[in-house]
């Protein structure tokens, strides 16, 4: 079959072997996904790891639940783990697609952290890249799908990567292979509804085109690795570094800068971003704001953080923690605590109630970011800032570090 060396070889590139940590395959029943699932089984047999089939219904279809049962008597059939999962609630009007995907890619992410994995294995093949181009032909944004990709979904997608090993294949080769082997699969009806773009893009091409090669996005790996995270959630760098990088590096960079130390769900783009990076290849020192994030330069630092007074995205509000469970904050923290009744929000206005020890810290974080600090508020008024220093009964993590480097392309294979 054309594309299964390519296929076992992003698995061999991309994955760790004879690790405890499982697979996650998004497993819909249709023949892409069904021959990925088949491929990944026997390289997860070859290689010691043990893969969870996720199945997601997005209650649209009548045949949703049997599509289910037979998602799951796929995975019994082949001795896998299964999970089932569901978009509940009411469904938007406008935007639907777009709204499922983002539901589907969170139910993921969620099962997938649960049961320990690092990875989720997603069955995009040749046809969906060459649909993906005529869609943004005719004016869509949708983006060219890439082989190993962060989990575009946060903060339910930290940590977590996608890799699609079929992205070489071609559909009608996957389906005359999984005939030749006995094997049959679902047939969505939405991917020939007319109502939907995809469909219509699909319905277009027919199975004609050939993709080329996969679309070339600018690594900013190495600007992310030389880039310095503070215990606050502070992105740091030195500006000549990101004044001297090819323009298309430059940008990837900063828009990732600016999404995780803002905290935000979506990277900057278009003429903000643009001048951003216009900025930063001058002379002249500046301060701005972008994307929930505080930009600020001077000769020779580039300095990224929380813009405490950006409060329209809501991530400041005040939340009730639930003890032992592990909540992100702002998008820029995951906090779990062990103490009963904390609240957490913005440090602004309380920063003289700090114990002493708190606010000599404090004198280190610049005084644009000290209002975006997190505060824990006991029931008794007590405060502290757990990212000034440790707090007995609390696991306190910055997240912008680790977001940055996956989000620029500096992690190339399954962590550890």
């Amino acid at each position: 079959m054309r594309g299964l060396g390519e296929a076992l070889a992003a698995l061999d590139t991309r994955l760790r072997r004879f690790t405890p940590r499982p697979l996650a395959v998004a497993f819909s029943g249709g023949g892409d996904s069904l021959a990925l699932l088949l491929i990944a089984r026997t390289w997860a047999q070859d290689n010691g790891r043990r893969l969870l089939v996720l199945t997601v219904d997005h209650g649209l279809q009548a045949a949703g639940a049997e599509w289910v049962r037979t998602c799951a008597a796929t995975a019994g059939r082949l001795g896998l783990d299964f999970q089932a999962l569901r978009w509940t609630g009411e469904k938007p009007k406008q935007g639907l697609s777009a709204a499922a995907r983002d539901a589907r890619h969170a139910l993921l992410a969620d099962a997938s952290r649960a049961a320990g994995a690092r990875v989720i294995l997603m069955g995009h093949t040749a046809d969906d890249r060459i649909e993906a181009l005529r869609m943004r032909q005719d004016g869509a944004r949708t983006p060219d799908p890439r082989t190993w990709t962060p989990s575009p979904i946060w903060p339910q997608g930290r940590g977590l990567f996608l890799l699609r090993p079929l992205l070489s294949a071609r559909r009608a080769d996957l389906r005359a292979w999984l005939i030749a082997q006995g094997e049959s699969w679902i047939d969505d009806p939405a991917n020939t509804d007319p109502r939907f773009a995809r469909a219509r893009a699909r319905s277009a091409l027919a199975g004609g085109g050939e993709p080329g090669a996969e679309e070339s996005v600018a690594s900013a790996g190495r600007l992310a690795l030389t880039c310095v995270a503070s215990a606050w959630g502070g992105l740091s760098t030195r500006r000549g570094i990101v004044r001297e990088a090819h323009p298309a590096e430059a940008a990837r960079f900063l828009a990732a800068a600016c999404l995780c130390a803002g905290g935000a769900t979506r990277p900057p783009r278009g003429e903000r971003l643009m001048r951003l990076a216009a900025a930063v290849r001058s002379d002249e020192s500046f301060k701005t704001t972008l994307a929930g994030a505080r930009v600020e330069a001077d000769a020779e630092s580039l300095g990224f953080w929380r813009e405490p007074g950006e409060a329209a995205r809501g991530g400041l509000t005040p939340l009730r923690l639930a003890s032992s469970e592990a909540i992100v904050w702002d998008g820029r923290f995951e906090i779990t605590t062990q103490i009963p009744d904390l609240t957490i929000r913005r440090l602004a206005g309380t920063a003289a109630r700090l114990p002493v020890s708190e606010r000599r810290a404090l004198a280190a974080v610049p005084a644009p970011a000290r209002g975006a600090l997190p505060l824990l508020i006991k029931d008794d008024g007590g405060v502290t800032c757990p990212a000034l220093a440790p707090v007995e009964g609390v696991r306190f993590r910055a997240l912008a570090k680790d977001r940055l480097q996956a989000a620029c392309g500096a992690i190339e294979r399954e962590p550890d």
